[in-house]
């Protein structure tokens, strides 16, 4: 099941569709895929999903719904790809429900390679409507407010009535030499 459809919704979006990969990770991937090939098909999902920094944030129940298996061979898989260095797994939280899968930057990486580190890194977060203990209201809640931002290039364009322009007395010396027009008392003469 695609992280886009029903049921799944992604708050941190990948960037871009493109994934590199180095060669000898790849007929690293290919001998994987024969000796465990439910571990080779979590890391396709992993690696399909995570974030420009390499990883991923999800919990291991969403995990099994995405590669179509169960808990226990999720479980077995991520020890599998742990121990063979294919990624690294940071719990979030003291439960362990949901953790942080950071890949390992000499297989797959997605966007700029320079800078990613394992100890510093940010990710894409998956998330199950199954696993939200509001399911039933998703979709109901009012838009978050957002800041907006500016990117390079991009000028901020004053909109909207704004306020009017403040009054400030000449400087001393500066008074404009304007004619005046004094309103004579009882109307102008005849």
């Amino acid at each position: 099941m695609a992280p886009k459809e029903k049921g799944y919704g992604i708050t941190t979006a990948p960037s871009g569709t493109w994934v590199q990969v180095e060669r000898a990770a790849m007929e690293r991937w290919a001998k994987l895929a024969v000796s465990s090939p439910r571990a080779s098909a979590l890391m396709h999902v992993i690696v399909s999903q995570m974030g420009r920094h390499n990883a991923l944030v999800t919990s291991q129940a969403t995990l099994a719904k995405l590669a179509d298996c169960s808990l226990r061979t999720v479980q077995y898989s991520l020890k599998t790809l742990r121990d063979g260095g294919w990624l690294e797994v940071r719990q979030i939280g003291p439960t362990g429900t949901a953790c942080a899968y950071i890949v390992n930057d000499r297989v797959a990486w997605s966007g700029n390679r320079d800078g990613i580190r394992y100890s510093l890194f940010s990710a894409a977060v998956l998330v199950s409507d199954a696993e939200q203990p509001d399911q039933t209201e998703l979709g109901a809640q009012p838009p978050l407010e957002r800041i907006p931002t500016m990117h390079q290039g991009e000028r901020q364009l004053p909109t909207g009535p704004g306020l009017d322009p403040p009054t400030q007395p000449p400087l001393v010396g500066l008074e404009p030499d304007l004619p005046a027009r004094v309103k004579e008392p009882h109307g102008p003469p005849d």
